[in-house]
């Protein structure tokens, strides 16, 4: 089974920065595309970022060029960084990982518990 923890999250005034973290642990897989999705209150689920097992990316138009994803494969961490950030940036920031098991090669699709982050001067 494969388990998601999130950190990074917190309070930063607006023009700040932070750093999400979205680490994957378990036995016996590989992991294919990793994303952060984020929820404001009252609001849909977007799509912020994505990255594949490549490494390509993909980016929200909201994001502009503020934040950046990327991923360790090795220690299979994903990464957010978001500079610039906006009081319209608040919200729930979920990271999904997508991948296989090992035998009998299980596709799987699994979401990390949220990290929220507020943006406020």
């Amino acid at each position: 089974q494969v388990q998601l923890v999130e950190s990074g999250g917190g309070t930063v005034q607006p023009g700040g920065s932070l750093r999400l973290s979205c680490a994957a642990s378990g036995i016996g897989f590989s992991i294919s595309a990793m994303a952060w999705y984020r929820q404001a209150q009252g609001q849909q689920r977007e799509l912020v970022a994505r990255i594949n097992a490549g490494g390509s990316t993909d980016y929200a138009d909201f994001v502009a060029g503020r934040f950046t994803i990327s991923r360790d494969n090795a220690k299979n961490v994903m990464y957010l960084q978001m500079n610039n950030l906006k009081p319209e940036d608040t919200a729930v920031y979920s990271c999904n990982v997508q991948g296989v098991t090992e035998y009998p090669y299980t596709v799987f699709g699994v979401w990390g518990q949220g990290t929220l982050v507020t943006v406020s001067s």
